[in-house]
């Protein structure tokens, strides 16, 4: 979209768990009105393989390349929303010493997919509609917001299997929820359902399942209609105030800078002036 047109105004349009959700992907991406909506349809749980992280990886290429795109919504057509590491590319892993150190490959991947969630001038909301355990509720801390399901139970109960949460759950738990909320879900390897963990600083909201659709594609409606670059700026600045090598203030001017100097910000800030005056 060019500096000068108008962000969208229609609702996105979600699809369904139908036909369109057939075509073999294990992730399908629609982009209308604004938001690029990634439906994880992999069935039966979204398990998280080698073939699934491609995917992940070709959606955001998509998804960011698109000039209309601001919001990647990312959703379940299963009954969960993800459940993390494929089981039977772990079996094959435990049948040999060398297929340790494929877990490890497989870990550092997912690592690297969710960073790129977390680093994508996109906003991306995850709606959490199902179970989202280990690696699946990593990739929705991954994301800026998160929308979940009354009934749906999140968490990292990995120590329970005598592992660790390492798909960047250990740090973004911390770093989201704090200290005491993640020494106590990952150290007792605890999940806790919708309400609570909106209650522990780790999700943003949380609604009734049966609602969960029409609540999420409201957030990312309004989230559409705000400009991308001065997304994509916020999201900069939200990073630098978490990194501490970076001067967050400088990294705000030099943002701000390039906001007033596109011809949208301009003409948003004279219209909100005129009407203010």
């Amino acid at each position: 979209m060019s500096a000068s047109e108008p962000g969208p105004a229609a609702a996105p349009r979600v699809p369904s768990a139908g036909p369109e959700l057939a075509g073999g992907a294990p992730i399908a991406l629609t982009i209308d009105a604004g938001v690029a909506i990634a439906t994880l349809c992999r069935p039966p749980v979204n398990a998280v393989d080698d073939g699934w992280l491609d995917r992940f990886d070709a959606v955001l290429d998509e998804a960011e390349a698109d000039p209309q795109a601001r919001v990647l919504w990312v959703r379940s057509a299963q009954r969960v929303f993800c459940a993390g590491a494929d089981l039977a590319f772990m079996r094959r892993c435990f049948a040999s010493p060398e297929g340790l150190g494929d877990m490890i490959a497989m870990t550092r991947r997912m690592q690297q997919v969710y960073a790129r969630i977390e680093r994508s001038p996109l906003v991306s909301l995850a709606e959490i509609g199902g179970a989202a355990l280990g690696g699946g509720f990593e990739l929705a801390l991954a994301c800026d917001l998160r929308l979940v399901a009354d009934e749906a139970r999140v968490g990292l109960p990995e120590a329970g299997l005598g592992l660790l949460p390492a798909a960047g759950g250990t740090q973004r738990m911390t770093r989201i929820g704090g200290e005491a909320v993640a020494r106590r879900l990952i150290l007792g390897a605890e999940t806790v359902k919708g309400a609570e963990a909106v209650a522990l600083g780790l999700a943003h909201w949380h609604a009734p399942a049966a609602t969960l659709r029409d609540t999420a594609a409201g957030i990312a409606e309004r989230i559409a209609a705000l400009p991308r670059a001065a997304l994509r700026e916020c999201k900069r600045c939200i990073g630098a105030a978490l990194d501490p090598a970076v001067d967050g203030y400088a990294v705000e001017l030099d943002g701000s800078a390039a906001l007033l100097a596109l011809v949208e910000t301009q003409e948003r800030v004279r219209r909100f002036l005129e009407r203010s005056a």
